[in-house]
């Protein structure tokens, strides 16, 4: 009631002065006496309130509390105190002046308090539409919308300032009648005008506004049917996949899996569209998903319980597997389409969703992490309310596989969310980016395919020339990029990498790029902390154990709350009695600048001791080349010996091509330590304390071709002396270069090295051949084409078998057997 009569009083006042004092001749300190009458009842309504407004508001995505205390009261309570010491003022002046100046008053405090918010932000328009929808916080269009906030609040001082000038003319140079007619009508009409006009502007710009629909909020008329939401190769090659798309076909991926009894299913499905349609029907269908890297048979067999269902587009070595190519190409006839339609989409409640993942974090053993879609979507939900503009401005891409947490929140449910078309299949090599100079790209990756770029596009200045990329923007995690490598991939890409640190407990954790320092700054909901060991320990919405996730990671937290990290807690082992950081080994191994990669492991045979797997970059291939391993043996371990004491000098040294990584490009530790195991054929004369002991292999230096990549692969399966793989040659590879003019063919000799490479990567036979007992090539190989390639090692016999089809096995390329040998 209190607030309905302000309202009356302050539209009515002009008029109220113009009819007592002009009108009705009352005396000035009679009408005085009436003003500061009703600005004391309206005080001490206004005070005598017992449900004031809350002094904060909810968190913003900053982290900081919105400061929205009691602002409206606080207004009206100002606003009666000002028509007090009008109507004192007016009493003891005993002058209708001050009277008519209380609009001009008015109007000088609300471009103060609207003007300030100007260069004291946030405006003071944003926070009336934050107070009025709270969902605006930390929302895609939240920076959109403070931005058009900005705006009318400007707007509205440029009002002020003109309505206080007109009210200031007609205190002192304009008639009564017209200062009570301007004031108490002709402002008001403009103050109507205005907000009229902007409620039309703004509802216009709020169709402009970026909608996000999160996977458990969308609905079919989330978006228009024609929304792009998925293109091939690269945005301009024009072939699309929309939301009409997706509707139809999670609609047929619900009809499948309704049709099967299973409450459990194992997803693996390359094809990221394919992946998405699957992942949404799945939880429409309310069952629990099991997401996993690995589809080796073994592995399948270790984790597929009873009545689990496996979905795949992929040689999963299971019989009863569903391949979703298969079920996708089948025609449905226009009847069957029309049924599918009309089937309502199934809502998603993020709560009660259960998603497995199987992770080896950094054990390399495999462990299931239980995930709920809720929390996927909070982390979206932040990422989006920090990064939504670079996001919108952009087409992703990505390098990073989705059945890991960083790959789904990235590279699937992200783009998803913010309807920001994202490339179908995950790019393998660093030359498909050459064709990326269309559109500018969000580049979602790992820090080995960073390294691998870095390689083939060798130095800055060179990789500017060779990758034209528009204004990209660069996301990487699973591990850390060394600061060199993250400012050649700026001179390559042209931009700085953004690294996340976080894992699949985790989620994201912290940020930075390595250009402001190699501190990391927790994202604002993080809240970090150590513990007795100096582990990290982690407390965020992600995390549901209100104690916090402790990390394995050492860190040490600064005054201002960024941290560094140390290293791992399970990488501090004891030689002897000795502790060593694995970490600290492998970074002065590195210091040397003829390393590109390493990997330090604690091993115990009699005795413990450290071994180390390494893969020279080129000034190491050049420095060493044709040297013997006992050579370099010693060249590493005389280094080593500047900083650290004998007895934790690695004993035991392997030089690969490449070390084995995962999809994410974490070290894969198991088989790095396979490497080191006791070799059935001959004992390595160089795996002993005396590294300058004569004898030895000599180090393989591209005896084959002198091509230098070793093309990444997926291990399908690995049993013993045999290893299937999956992988595939870009068109943009050096290995059809030169060859056949005018036709990309692989020639038969780059296959015969891909076979010599990987088999030394995995078996440790080294590169040679003595002879070729059987060599084969039945069909030509062309870029792009998906391959499997099945390497069978003899030890006894020094042999190699090898077959390269196609993943359905109805075609061979090439086949045969040969014996390896020693070098000249």
């Amino acid at each position: 009631m209190v607030q309905i009569l302000l309202a009356v009083l302050a539209v009515a006042y002009p008029v109220l002065v113009f009819c007592f004092l002009v009108i009705l001749k009352v005396p000035v300190r009679a009408f005085s006496l009436f003003v500061i009458a009703v600005a004391l009842v309206s005080f001490l309504a206004l005070s005598a309130k017992k449900k004031p407004l809350p002094r904060e508001g909810p968190e913003s995505g900053s982290g900081q509390p919105l400061k929205k205390a009691r602002f409206a009261p606080g207004s009206r309570i100002f606003n009666v105190v000002l028509l007090g010491v009008v109507g004192l003022l007016c009493l003891f002046t005993n002058s209708p002046l001050i009277l008519k100046l209380y609009p001009v008053l008015m109007n000088a405090l609300f471009l103060v308090v609207f003007g300030g918010t100007l260069f004291f932000p946030p405006v003071m328009i944003f926070r009336f539409a934050v107070l009025q929808d709270k969902s605006i916080k930390g929302s895609l269009a939240e920076k959109r919308v403070e931005a058009y906030c900005r705006k009318v609040t400007a707007l509205w001082c440029v009002f002020f300032i003109f309505n206080g000038v007109v009210a200031v003319y007609s205190v002192f140079w304009a008639s009564d009648a017209f200062w009570s007619l301007y004031n108490g009508g002709i402002s008001y009409i403009l103050i109507g005008v205005l907000f009229a006009g902007e409620f039309i502007v703004r509802k216009i710009t709020d169709k402009k506004m970026p909608k996000a629909f999160p996977l458990s909020q969308f609905s079919a008329k989330s978006r228009l049917p024609e929304t792009v939401l998925c293109y091939e190769q690269i945005w301009n090659d024009g072939v699309y996949k929309t939301w009409q798309d997706f509707l139809d076909d999670s609609a047929r991926l619900r009809a499948l899996i309704r049709s099967r009894d299973s409450e459990k299913w194992i997803l693996h499905v390359e094809d990221c569209w394919y992946f998405l349609a699957a992942f949404a029907a799945l939880l429409q269908c309310k069952k629990e998903i099991l997401l996993t890297a690995n589809i080796s048979p073994a592995y399948i067999r270790e984790i597929r319980g009873p009545g689990v269902a496996f979905l795949t587009d992929r040689a999963a070595g299971s019989e009863d597997a569903v391949d979703i190519r298969k079920f996708m190409a089948s025609p449905v006839s226009p009847g069957g389409m029309a049924a599918l339609r009309a089937d309502p989409v199934p809502p998603i409640v993020a709560d009660e969703t259960v998603i497995m993942m199987y992770t080896s974090g950094t054990t390399g053993k495999p462990k299931a992490v239980r995930q709920r879609l809720t929390e996927f979507e909070n982390d979206n939900r932040f990422i989006l309310s920090k990064y939504g503009e670079e996001f919108l401005k952009r087409k992703l891409c990505s390098t990073v596989s989705q059945h890991h947490i960083y790959g789904i929140l990235f590279s699937i449910l992200l783009p998803f969310t913010a309807a920001v078309p994202f490339r179908r299949r995950r790019i393998e090599f660093p030359e498909e980016f050459l064709r990326f100079d269309d559109t500018s790209y969000m580049i979602i990756t790992v820090p080995a395919f960073l390294k691998r770029a870095v390689e083939q596009f060798g130095e800055a200045d060179a990789g500017t020339a060779a990758l034209r990329l528009r204004d990209p923007w660069i996301f990487t995690s699973g591990g850390a990029v060394p600061p060199e490598i993250a400012e050649k991939t700026c001179g390559i890409f042209g931009f700085w990498p953004l690294e996340v640190y976080g894992s699949t407990e985790t989620s994201g954790i912290a940020y930075r790029q390595s250009k402001d320092g190699m501190e990391w700054t927790p994202f604002d909901n993080a809240r970090i902390s150590k513990n007795a060991d100096g582990c990290l320990v982690i407390r965020s919405p992600y995390i549901k154990d209100p104690a916090g996730f402790t990390t394995g990671d050492l860190a040490d937290i600064l005054p201002d709350g960024r941290f560094l990290l140390k290293g791992r807690a399970d990488s501090i082992v004891k030689i002897e009695e000795k502790r060593i950081s694995l970490p600290e080994v492998e970074s002065r191994i590195l210091q040397t600048g003829l390393v590109s990669e390493v990997c330090a492991v604690a091993l115990e045979d009699r005795r413990q001791y450290l071994a180390a797997a390494l893969a020279l970059n080129s000034l190491g291939r050049e420095r060493f080349l044709g040297k013997e391993k006992a050579e370099i043996n010693r060249y590493f371990t005389e280094y080593l010996l500047q900083f650290f004491e004998n007895t934790v000098i690695p004993k035991k040294w392997r030089y690969l091509e490449a070390l084995p990584l995962d999809a994410q490009g974490k070290k894969k530790r198991l088989e790095i330590e396979a490497l080191f195991a006791p070799r059935r054929d001959a004992a390595d004369p160089q795996d002993t304390a005396a590294p300058s002991a004569a004898g030895g292999e000599t180090l393989f230096m591209h005896s084959i071709s002198g091509m230098r990549e070793i093309r990444r692969e997926t291990v399908l399966e690995q049993a013993g002396g045999q290893v299937l793989l999956e992988f595939s040659v870009p068109r943009e590879s050096g290995y059809f270069r030169g060859h056949f003019p005018g036709c990309s063919i692989l020639p038969g000799v780059a296959q015969l090295e891909m076979v010599m490479r990987l088999a030394s990567r995995y078996f440790g036979t080294g590169v040679y051949i003595s002879r070729f007992k059987r060599i084969k090539f039945s069909s030509i190989i062309r870029p792009g084409v998906p391959l499997h390639m099945k390497l069978v090692h003899n030890a006894d016999k020094k042999e190699l078998g090898f077959e390269i089809k196609s993943p359905g096995g109805d075609t061979v390329y090439s086949s045969g057997t040969v014996s390896l040998g020693e070098p000249a």
